[in-house]
């Protein structure tokens, strides 16, 4: 009698020990990204983590590819003094199209499922890094603008994502950021100050942006600018 008892009690100790185990084991482990590759080639690095098992592989070879053949030129043209290591990371939580914090640049794979040919979209996210502007440095319609104008300029291939500067339309204005931004900056370049965009760069990277810049540049005030491209806005 006393042995069955004793045999009972070490099996209920067994399932209470084994049952909290389990119960352990069951806690939903932490987000880890599948794939992490750190790729350099000259003075760049790119560190690329992919937390999406389903990630187009050649989509990720192309946004490699597209970043090592337009961040060096960026760079160049824009800010020598730029991060020399980038971070890339594939996040299937974030919902936006891509976004950028310091050298990290976050994508939604999702996108890139509906958008295999947006990779242009790295070309406007490692300008963001290239433009490094501190806070409060100018407008944010401004920053977004320059991205695209880049994105424009220096992008591998726009016309495989169906990406162009939109047409001038009389319900637009130059605050809108983006593609109507930098449409108005790539008229500017051609009409006003060729040296334009660079010039406005470097001064919203080191707080030197105001808004009298438009007529130290170009002799007319931003308002005017507009109107003057609102009456012939061809490029």
């Amino acid at each position: 009698m006393k042995t069955i008892r004793l045999l009972l009690l070490c099996t209920g100790l067994c399932f209470q020990a084994c049952a909290h185990s389990n119960s352990t084991d069951i806690t939903a482990p932490s987000p880890m990204a599948v794939t992490t590759d750190s790729i350099t080639r000259g003075d760049y690095t790119l560190v690329f983590i992919n937390q999406s098992p389903t990630f187009d592989k050649q989509v990720k070879e192309r946004m490699i590819n597209t970043f090592f053949t337009v961040y060096p030129v960026l760079a160049n043209a824009y800010n020598t003094h730029t991060l020399k290591k980038v971070t890339f990371v594939v996040d299937p939580s974030y919902n936006g199209v891509a976004a950028t914090s310091g050298g990290r640049v976050v994508y939604n794979p999702e996108w890139f499922r509906q958008h295999p040919g947006d990779i242009d979209v790295v070309t406007h996210e490692v300008m963001h890094i290239v433009q490094a502007y501190p806070g409060d440095a100018g407008p944010g319609w401004l920053t977004e603008g320059i991205a695209d104008y880049v994105r424009y300029r220096y992008g591998v291939d726009n016309a495989g994502a169906g990406w162009s500067l939109p047409d001038f339309n009389p319900s637009q204005r130059y605050d809108n950021a983006y593609r109507i931004t930098a449409r108005f900056l790539l008229w500017l370049e051609k009409n006003a100050n060729d040296q334009l965009v660079k010039i406005l760069d470097e001064n919203m990277r080191n707080k030197t942006y105001s808004a009298g810049i438009w007529q130290t540049l170009t002799g007319k005030t931003l308002d005017n600018l507009w109107q003057d491209y609102a009456s012939r806005p061809a490029l």
